[in-house]
């Protein structure tokens, strides 16, 4: 296991598998995000800092999904 690894949750739907991992190194703190689907794997970071607006994004797409 990284041993710069924080915290992690893992979500399940359907064919994927996503992880959330928070970790830290000498630069600080990221969220790092992990798409597998069927062994291939996509990821992205998203500094700590931005989490908020990173946040306040999803839940105004899922606002906006949720109306129709």
């Amino acid at each position: 296991m990284d041993q710069d690894i924080l915290h992690t949750e893992k979500i399940i739907s359907d064919r994927k598998i996503f992880f959330l991992d928070l970790k830290e190194n000498q630069r600080g703190r990221v969220v790092k995000i992990t798409e597998d689907v069927s062994g291939n794997r996509d990821t992205i970071m998203v500094p700590a800092e931005i989490l908020n607006d990173f946040i306040d994004a999803l839940t105004d797409i899922r606002d906006t999904a949720e109306q129709e």
